[in-house]
C-alpha cells in the first residue's frame, strides 16, 4: 500500500504465479484471484505475462512505466518440461533422487 501511495516507480515486485504451494493448490488454501485487480487496488501497475516466455518477461521489465510501482505476475507451471514433476503439488518441496535428476535433464535437453 505504501509503495503505491508513494508512487515508487523504481520498484518492481515479481509474483511467480504457479498456482501451487506446499501441500496444496493455492486456491484450495487461499483464494488469490482476481490477483491483478488486488495489486491495482493498492496503486500498482500490473503486467501479467507468460513466465516461461523470456521475451514477454523482458518486455514486462523494460516497458515504460506509469509513475507507479510495477507488479509482474508471471504465470508459470511448476516443473515445466519434466513429465513426472510438471504441475504436481508434491514437487513444490520434494527433492529429486540422483536418478530423477538424470531423467529430468534428459527430458529438458
Amino acid at each position: 500500500m505504501c509503495a503505491g501511495h508513494r508512487r515508487l516507480d523504481n520498484l518492481t515486485a515479481i509474483v511467480d504465479r504457479n498456482r501451487l504451494q506446499q501441500g496444496a493448490r493455492t486456491e484450495d488454501t487461499n483464494e488469490l484471484e482476481p490477483l491483478a485487480d488486488r495489486w491495482r487496488a493498492f496503486g500498482w501497475e500490473v503486467v501479467v505475462c507468460d513466465g516461461h516466455d523470456h521475451s514477454a518477461l523482458y518486455e514486462a521489465f523494460v516497458s515504460s512505466r506509469e509513475g507507479r510501482p510495477r507488479c509482474v505476475i508471471a504465470n508459470t507451471i511448476k516443473g515445466k518440461g519434466v513429465s513426472f514433476i510438471e504441475d504436481r503439488v508434491e514437487w513444490h518441496h520434494k527433492v529429486p533422487s540422483p536418478e530423477q535428476v538424470e531423467l529430468a535433464l534428459k527430458e529438458l535437453t
